[in-house]
């Protein structure tokens, strides 16, 4: 039985360390983290192995035959056996969590220079904050980080529990209601990744994904840069036609509509929502199928949004009565109508 036991754990484990269960690896201290991993795979593994066999093994040999009625032969328990089999899993459950601990503090541990980043998950996309020049902040919904610059994410959510994941750099956190989490990771490969977010939040679950951009440092700066210009401008009422349009162009970013809509004004391609380039032609026509001006359709539409939902499309838009209201809804509405007007088109 041991022998068995033995050889199958020498196979599972080869098995086990032979998948390649992870992405591409893009940030520092990642090879501790699929280390410590390959090592919990190694000792679970032979411990699984194990127990099935001996179970598999008294369930045939020891099973009733036909005919026998018998209770079986009476058998005591054994205290140095139990002591025995209680004190090496409890040893070997206590080495792997220091261990992970370990691993954790090091991955965990504050860097020198760090940038700290503002997360906010929202159903159903993520919003990002940067110290921008000037003392001033920088929003976007797109992540941009910079080469082997390390990073501190500050955690939080606008509604339900989310959790902050980009495979390629392991680590993740969970953005809780009424609390900010943290996480710290250097990005030490170029390219672009995703967000995911690892936690039931909703209908729309699976389409909470943004984009993250890993670029030299040269290249974040510049882009900072941008994005404070374009953040004065827009401040400023000169990005977007009028002054009420203007300020709801600055709803529009702030509340993440562009992870799921696209509008060509405000730079934005996301999929999961119809786009919003006609969108007034579109209120138009569905406004008077339900007895309503493109204003009121619109407006319908941001604060009860499955009261009619596009054709083609899933109903997991999140109502933003409550988020957006008064003269910002005023203003959002305002704008979608003006920067979309006479583009024809069926929504």
């Amino acid at each position: 039985m041991l022998a068995i036991g033995a050889v199958a754990s020498v196979v599972g484990v080869a098995i086990a360390l032979s998948i390649d269960w992870f992405p591409t690896r893009a940030a520092a201290k990642v090879n501790e983290i699929d280390t410590l991993y390959r090592v919990l795979l190694s000792v679970s593994v032979p411990i699984f192995v194990l127990v099935m066999t001996v179970a598999i093994y008294s369930v045939v040999k020891f099973r009733a035959r036909p005919g026998d009625m018998s209770d079986g032969a009476p058998i005591h328990g054994s205290t140095r056996l139990e002591v025995i089999w209680v004190t090496i899993p409890f040893l070997l459950v206590t080495g792997l969590a220091i261990y992970g601990w370990v691993v954790l503090n090091d991955v965990e541990a504050k860097q020198q220079g760090e940038t700290v980043v503002k997360v906010r998950g929202q159903q159903f996309t993520w919003h990002f904050q940067y110290p921008g020049p000037n003392g001033k902040t920088v929003d976007s919904d797109v992540l941009y980080l910079a080469r082997d610059q390390p990073y501190k994410f500050e955690i939080t959510t606008s509604d339900v529990i989310h959790s902050f994941w980009v495979p390629e750099f392991r680590l993740k956190q969970d953005a809780v209601p009424g609390q900010t989490t943290h996480v710290r990771i250097t990005p030490d490969r170029v390219g672009t990744y995703a967000v995911v977010c690892a936690e039931l939040c909703g209908l729309g679950h699976a389409t909470m994904r943004n984009t993250v951009r890993v670029v030299e440092p040269n290249q974040f700066k510049a882009w900072l840069e941008q994005q404070a210009r374009g953040a004065a401008a827009t401040a400023g009422g000169g990005a977007a036609p009028g002054g009420g349009a203007a300020a709801g162009k600055q709803v529009f970013t702030s509340n993440g509509c562009g992870a799921c809509h696209t509008l060509a004004d405000a730079g934005t391609s996301g999929t999961t929502g119809p786009k919003l380039d006609d969108i007034a032609a579109a209120a138009a026509k569905f406004g008077k199928q339900r007895g309503l001006t493109a204003a009121k359709y619109v407006k319908q539409s941001i604060e009860d949004p499955t009261a009619f939902v596009v054709p083609g499309y899933p109903p997991v838009m999140p109502s933003f009565k409550g988020r957006v209201q008064g003269a910002e809804l005023d203003a959002l509405v305002e704008y979608l109508l003006s920067v979309s007007g006479g583009k024809g088109g069926s929504g």
